[in-house]
């Protein structure tokens, strides 16, 4: 755990500095390791150099995928239809929320959240008893940031935190974003939304792991084609990064932006799944 930690902490410092384009040498002194040492553990737990990592994390990347067509709705479902990634097969029981939890913010709830080290950096997961009700990660490597949007979220709930609670759920998470979990073993949401948020969400968990989607495609997706600033606050709105996976929503340009945990935490996890 003491290396994943390490990770974890080094893949947040590439989010916040990676336009910097550190070298090997700084992101593995501030590590407190070797330059090669650190590489290895680097590309042990992550799949790709520190290097190869910041490549993947630009707009170009994602623009290519646009112009070679890997963008467009058909291609990506019809991928879905034959790959092990796409997420609503792998976990869909979601307990709603109650109309009384949401007119008294939460009051009489209890949230427990944590903080799990992951090649994704530093993931962050909040839960009541019926099961996850926010996903995130940490911004500008601050904790403060994300406890602060939970009680905004849930005012009047009692949030308290533990980390060790939270690490069936994120090992979970991580097992579904990696295409590898057990289909019967659902991981539990406790989520509200509205009637067209709960489309737009339905359309997003469609998305394979590698592709993208622009707010238009997924507007046509829901029937709503003139839609698409609508389709862009649902995409917002949704409280479980990740696990819906909305970071595979881009705009038709091919720009990166527009997400709850920053460009740069976007870029990232499209380039892991990229070079996965």
């Amino acid at each position: 755990m003491i290396a994943m930690n390490v990770i974890a902490e080094s893949i947040d410092y590439l989010v916040a500095h990676h336009t910097a384009q550190p070298d090997l040498d700084s992101i593995a002194r501030r590590a407190g390791y070797e330059p090669t040492y650190f590489q290895k553990i680097f590309k042990d737990h992550v799949g790709i150099s520190p290097k190869r990592l910041i490549q993947f994390m630009t707009v170009r990347y994602a623009r290519e995928l646009l112009n070679s067509g890997h963008s467009t709705l058909e291609t990506s479902y019809a991928a879905g239809l034959s790959g092990n990634g796409r997420l609503h097969d792998l976990f869909v029981a979601v307990e709603a929320v109650t109309p009384g939890d949401i007119q008294h913010k939460g009051k009489n709830l209890t949230i427990t959240f944590g903080l799990y080290p992951s090649i994704l950096g530093n993931i962050v997961i909040a839960k009541t008893t019926k099961g996850i009700c926010w996903l995130g990660f940490l911004v500008q490597e601050s904790e403060l940031h994300c406890f602060e949007r939970i009680v905004n979220h849930w005012p009047r709930a009692n949030v308290i935190r533990d980390d060790q609670a939270i690490i069936p759920e994120a090992k979970a998470l991580l097992s579904i974003w990696n295409g590898q979990h057990d289909p019967s073993k659902k991981l539990k949401l406790d989520l509200y939304g509205s009637n067209f948020q709960i489309q737009v969400w339905q359309a997003l968990l469609k998305i394979p792991y590698g592709q993208m989607l622009s707010y238009q495609e997924i507007a046509d997706q829901v029937g709503r084609p003139k839609a698409s600033r609508a389709v862009g606050n649902a995409v917002g709105a949704n409280p479980v990064s990740l696990l819906i996976p909305c970071h595979r929503v881009i705009r038709a340009t091919g720009i990166i932006d527009n997400y709850s945990w920053g460009s740069s935490r976007k870029k990232l996890i499209l380039g892991l799944e990229a070079a996965r």
